[in-house]
């Protein structure tokens, strides 16, 4: 079911799109697995950039497996400055990891840094016309904005759709979003 987003209150917006997402976590916890199920949908790009799950957020471990098999090299997202745009490091599932300055798990120092093609980035709500609603942090947003030719996709539980998406200056829509129902290129991507 999508929602319809009445409200242009990003803050409020956010605490009830966390509370849906940890629902729909609760409610289908194979979700992560049949979204990694249709990896072979993405766009084509080498190396592809996953994310450690935090809370709620839909887990890449099944997906990482999947591009893995395809034989694509997986890197994750660091943050070197709160300020900053990320940058990427290499990484394989079962290397290991310690905190970045966001106090996200991340490769170490010594990993390969990368130029992902492919951003596969975490969320709370998603609209067809590639809309975004983040944490707030910007993080996402400055990175793509530095990484202009990187492929965005959302990956997320097919619930958290919704209408429209209140889009601010900064914001930057995604080419698409892998689900648990499947691949879906955005309508609108600027």
């Amino acid at each position: 079911m999508r929602y319809a987003i009445l409200m242009t209150d990003k803050s409020q917006l956010r605490s009830d799109m966390r509370a849906l997402r940890k629902r729909l976590a609760g409610l289908d916890p194979e979700a992560a697995p049949r979204a990694a199920g249709h990896a072979d949908a993405l766009p084509p790009g080498d190396p592809v950039a996953v994310y450690r799950a935090i809370g709620s957020e839909l887990d890449t471990d099944a997906l990482s497996l999947a591009l893995i098999h395809q034989g694509r090299a997986l890197c994750l997202p660091v943050v070197l400055q709160p300020d900053a745009a990320m940058i990427f490091r290499l990484w394989s599932p079962g290397e290991p990891l310690e905190p970045d300055a966001a106090g996200v798990p991340a490769p170490l120092p010594l990993a390969q840094a990368v130029i992902p093609h492919l951003i596969l980035t975490p969320l709370l709500a998603f609209d067809g016309q590639g809309g975004r609603l983040g944490q707030g942090g910007g993080y996402y947003d400055r990175t793509f904005a530095a990484l202009p030719d990187a492929i965005r996709i959302g990956f997320a539980y097919a619930g958290q759709q919704v209408e429209d998406l209140p889009i601010e200056g900064h914001d930057i829509r995604l080419h698409g979003v892998l689900t648990e129902v499947g691949y879906t290129a955005a309508r609108k991507v600027l």
